[in-house]
């Protein structure tokens, strides 16, 4: 561990088939006017949203509800929120759903009493928290984001073109609390359910692929990795599966609550890249990153080799047989891409509606950045190319 870190986390998190009996109780801390975020018809359509009205009710606190919640969320849904925050003198906000849920609810927050171009400010020029902000919790019902326990909000600016992920201080824009029941995650389509799977292996990917000292880190992350490989398999034969969905579960939270970053440098490359990718087509973010990554990764394996031989063996058991270290690490990666087909996902930006003449708009509108290898434009553009 050759780099200095301060870690700490402020959420409180209440897991298992019981999280839930402990909403009202955390409720009492906060003020009276309340504001329900959620997605879409799912949550009235499994009696969820029943039972957490009845217990908002229970405890006296009067409901206003911004709904309809897109899977990559829209600056205008958070000034639609923050709009409401202003002007009913909303004192909490209760995020029910998935990350996209979680990320809109945290850019509400920290948008409301901001006095001009949030955009700008916060996502664009990555300003510090100057005004008042408005604490919030969640009720996890897709595990992938992690966003229940951190206090980064990923959100697209339509008119823009832009997705942008803003990671915040932590003790300012992190959930109070987050009340995680795996059994919630049984309804979600199972398009969704492997998008969030693919989503927490590219978290722990963009940690991992960085450095190449002894760091304690990296071994944490292959056993969270592992871990997911097996639950993911247990949970495609069957959803209902508690235990495999609380290990997903779990999986996304350790995946992106800074733990399994500390003393890392760190790549998110390809998150860059998909970020601009769903920008231009509004795809699932795990179903892009799954597109991307082979290619990245075969793009950028040279400049970090030992590390890709490690994964290969520790993660997918490649064994060497008489292998060259380019082979052993490129089988790793191939192993990689099998597993994306088990998930199911498709291959191409093609298959989720990218055209060739989007391309260079994406290429020249993601953020330079990379791990092992510094990206630019053209880089990225052999990248978009071989996924496409």
């Amino acid at each position: 561990m050759i780099y200095d870190f301060t870690y700490e986390n402020p959420t409180r998190i209440h897991f298992g088939k019981s999280a839930m009996s402990y909403l009202a109780e955390e409720l009492k801390a906060y003020g009276k006017n309340v504001l329900l975020v959620y997605g879409k018809n799912s949550i009235k359509a499994t009696g969820l949203y029943d039972q957490i009205m009845n217990i908002l009710h229970e405890c006296g606190k009067t409901v206003f509800e911004l709904p309809g919640i897109n899977s990559n969320p829209r600056y205008a849904q958070v000034m639609e929120g923050a709009h409401m925050v202003r002007e009913n003198g909303i004192d909490f906000i209760l995020a029910v759903g998935g990350g996209s849920v979680i990320d809109c609810t945290k850019g509400i927050s920290v948008s409301s009493y901001y006095e001009g171009d949030a955009w700008q400010y916060y996502w664009v020029e990555n300003g510090p928290i100057v005004n008042k902000t408005i604490p919030f919790a969640a009720v996890l019902t897709m595990a992938g984001t992690g966003s229940e326990m951190n206090a980064t909000s990923v959100i697209t600016n339509e008119e823009k073109k832009l997705k942008i992920g803003r990671t915040f201080p932590l003790w300012e824009m992190s959930p109070k609390f987050s009340i995680m029941n795996p059994e919630l995650t049984y309804t979600v389509p199972i398009r969704q359910m492997v998008s969030g799977i693919y989503d927490i292996f590219s978290h722990l990917m963009e940690q991992y692929f960085s450095g190449d000292d002894d760091c304690t880190t990296d071994y944490l992350t292959e056993g969270v990795m592992l871990s997911l490989i097996n639950a993911a398999r247990k949970a495609l034969i069957n959803p209902e599966d508690y235990e495999a969905r609380s290990n997903i579960m779990w999986c996304a939270t350790m995946g992106l609550n800074r733990i399994l970053g500390l003393s890392k440098t760190q790549d998110w490359e390809v998150h860059k890249i998909e970020h601009q990718v769903g920008a231009y087509t509004d795809c699932p973010h795990g179903i892009g990153l799954a597109i991307i990554s082979p290619a990245y990764y075969r793009y950028i394996y040279k400049y970090g080799l030992p590390k890709f031989i490690r994964f290969a063996k520790s993660v997918w058991h490649v064994e060497e047989k008489g292998r060259s270290e380019d082979e052993i690490a490129l089988e790793g990666i191939s192993r990689l891409e099998t597993f994306i087909k088990e998930l199911g996902i498709t291959q191409t930006l093609r298959d989720i509606g990218a055209t060739e003449e989007m391309l260079p708009l994406i290429a020249q509108s993601t953020a330079p950045g990379g791990g092992y290898k510094k990206m630019n434009a053209e880089d990225i553009m052999v990248v978009l190319r071989k996924s496409f």
